[in-house]
């Protein structure tokens, strides 16, 4: 079994991950400075599986560092601030906490590792690009990135994700070492938070708003669920073909949002009733990747977008009546 480093690991897709992993029979050390992954009962209950070490750190400071001991055979670099809501509000720490803990994990790992790494990207950091330019849908790994409008902090969270990486690229230029990307694209599950348009569909079912509100009801997304999003960076992770590549992880089947909005009610039981609203200033209108070549690394999704809903419903229907909704 394999000594594995996961930063971010309270969040959504590391706390997956974790438990992924940790069944497998892993030895694992979880990070996270705890200020948006959540020490709730689920992560509590990972805590307390065996071989399992956690380390509440801000990798935005470098002596946080000292603290993580030994070597690791793979190093799953998922700590960032995310959330749309967040891009808006905190750009600054945004930019800060995505920048800086991946720069100061490839400084340690200089000197201290030589783990293969994988860096959590994002489909944002083409978000412009597919903007600009027609005809590149569904967009491949080698799509030319583009940041659409500087000005606007909406794009904090791309630029901060393009410029790790570049910093992976060039550090690996000059240094050895094995590292991978991975682009995630509209991964959705149970535990996810509430800051993101799945969430808030439930969130606002289960409080009563019907007909629902839809902001920006033409918009294309693909969504993949947490469970294939865990199991495709596990294979790209383990895939040397992968070594020094970017892979999309998604689903390529493009949905609008206010067909998804519908789904959902339908999975609540509720009339399917919406009404659209204006999107949010530099909402993307189309996302959905190629992922020609995540399947010839052999992954394959096995979980329907109707399955996957109701597995949030359930856990979101929960939470919801506990009163740990926001």
């Amino acid at each position: 079994m394999s000594k594995i480093l996961i930063t971010g690991a309270a969040g959504f897709i590391g706390y997956h991950l974790a438990s992924s992993l940790v069944r497998q029979g892993h030895s694992l050390t979880l990070v996270d400075n705890l200020k948006r992954g959540q020490r709730d009962q689920d992560f509590e209950s990972l805590l307390n599986q065996p071989k399992i070490k956690f380390l509440a750190l801000d990798l935005t400071e470098k002596e946080s560092f000292k603290k993580l001991e030994g070597e690791y055979d793979f190093i799953y670099h998922l700590a960032a601030i995310n959330g749309t809501k967040n891009f808006y509000t905190i750009p600054d720490q945004v930019i800060k906490v995505n920048v800086l803990s991946t720069l100061y994990l490839l400084d340690w790992m200089r000197k201290n590792s030589k783990a293969k790494i994988l860096y959590s990207s994002s489909s944002e950091t083409y978000a412009g690009t597919t903007e600009l330019v027609e005809g590149l849908i569904p967009s491949r790994e080698d799509i030319p990135l583009c940041i659409e409008d500087i000005t606007n902090v909406r794009w904090s969270y791309g630029a901060s994700k393009l410029l790790a990486e570049s910093a992976l690229f060039s550090f690996a230029r000059v240094q050895p070492l094995r590292f991978s990307i991975v682009r995630y694209h509209n991964i959705y599950g149970p535990r996810m938070g509430f800051d993101h348009v799945l969430p808030q569909f439930f969130e606002r079912i289960f409080k009563g708003e019907l007909p629902l509100k839809v902001f920006g009801g033409q918009e294309t997304r693909s969504f993949c669920y947490v469970s294939d999003a865990v199991a495709a960076t596990e294979r790209v992770m383990m895939s040397e073909s992968a070594n020094g590549q970017i892979v999309h992880i998604g689903n390529s089947d493009e949905l609008k949002i206010r067909d998804l909005a519908k789904l959902v009610l339908e999975i609540c039981n509720k009339p399917t009733d919406i009404i659209i609203e204006k999107a949010p200033e530099g909402s993307v209108k189309r996302r959905c990747p190629n992922t020609e070549k995540l399947k010839k690394l052999g992954h394959q999704s096995i979980v329907t977008l109707k399955e996957g809903l109701e597995e949030m419903r359930l856990w979101y229907q929960k939470r919801f009546i506990e009163g740990q909704a926001a």
